[in-house]
């Protein structure tokens, strides 16, 4: 799908248009989230939107036909690439339609909204506002921007990893909250190009444990059915060509809870003052549950990759 070269492409392309976001210790905490081993968080839920969504949306854009953008952008979300995707419509200057399913954050939606983006809810999960996505797409003519099964997109979200390195230089282990696979596809290509000794872990919602399964089953597969409420990590089937980078790039994959994810995400907003979202505390979720192999004095990058309130409504 895409290399090195695109990702430090990307970098040069988005620059001055995203932020490059802080890396932080996780330290001085009351209850550390992890014993003998250095933490640092990598902050995305501070890049514009909220998430690393931008990173994608962002070089998807600037990737674009003129000429095809002026019929329009159209994504499926659960939330965050949405509001990354209603931004590069803000910045072309063109409609941008946004289809997401009913356990779509309300408080997303009203950012959405102030971004100017015309949102549709249509079913359940990702899969199922995707089918409508697809649907305008072919009615309307416009373009459509992928969550993660678009090269330009993984190559934005793999410039999280040019920045960890270059802000962490010793990192030994590299976590990653999963949905479709975008982020860990990207940031899995720099890291096993650029210091392929750095463990790359995943970690997907026990709701929707997509890639999971398809590394189980050798082959991409789709799950019968998804139960979590992160509308963000939800997805029922991810694309042969993010199969195919996970399985090269990813070493482990462990699953959350969402009573985990909610927990986590106290326990950030309580020691770190960070309104994560679901997503954005699974990789910690993974820590503090005691899910991820460590071994004395690594030094772990904890992507947190989202925004939200969830640590003060669950």
């Amino acid at each position: 799908m895409i290399g090195l070269d695109e990702i430090r492409a990307a970098a040069t392309r988005i620059n001055g248009a995203v932020r490059r976001t802080p890396l932080i210790a996780a330290d001085n905490l009351k209850t550390p989230f992890v014993k003998d081993a250095r933490l640092m968080l990598k902050l995305e839920l501070l890049q514009v939107t909220g998430s690393f969504k931008a990173r994608g949306a962002t070089n998807r854009l600037l990737c674009a036909d003129r000429a095809s953008l002026q019929r329009g952008i159209v994504t499926a979300s659960g939330g965050n690439h949405g509001l990354a995707t209603a931004r590069a419509g803000a910045m072309a200057g063109v409609p941008t339609t946004i289809f997401l399913p009913t356990n779509a954050s309300p408080a997303k939606l009203e950012k959405l909204k102030a971004w100017g983006a015309d949102t549709r809810i249509v079913g359940s999960a990702w899969h199922e506002s995707n089918e409508a996505a697809q649907a305008f797409v072919r009615e309307t003519g416009a373009i459509y921007f992928h969550p993660f099964a678009d090269p330009d997109v993984v190559a934005g979200q793999g410039t999280v990893a040019l920045e960890i390195l270059e802000q962490m230089p010793d990192v030994t282990t590299v976590l990653v909250a999963m949905g479709g696979g975008g982020l860990i596809s990207g940031v899995g290509i720099a890291l096993k190009a650029l210091a392929p000794h750095v463990r790359v872990v995943g970690v997907e919602a026990a709701g929707s444990p997509v890639l999971l399964r398809a590394l189980e089953a050798g082959r991409n597969v789709a799950l019968d059915r998804v139960t979590t409420k992160v509308a963000t990590m939800a997805c029922a089937r991810t694309d042969d060509r993010i199969f195919d980078i996970v399985r090269r790039t990813v070493d482990e994959i462990v699953l959350v809870e969402d009573t985990e994810m909610e927990r986590a995400a106290k326990a950030l907003w309580f020691e770190m003052g960070l309104a994560a979202d679901l997503s954005g505390a699974a990789a910690i979720a993974a820590l503090s549950e005691g899910r991820i192999r460590l071994e004395k004095g690594e030094r772990i990058c904890a992507i947190v990759c989202g925004c939200g309130p969830d640590a003060l409504l669950a």
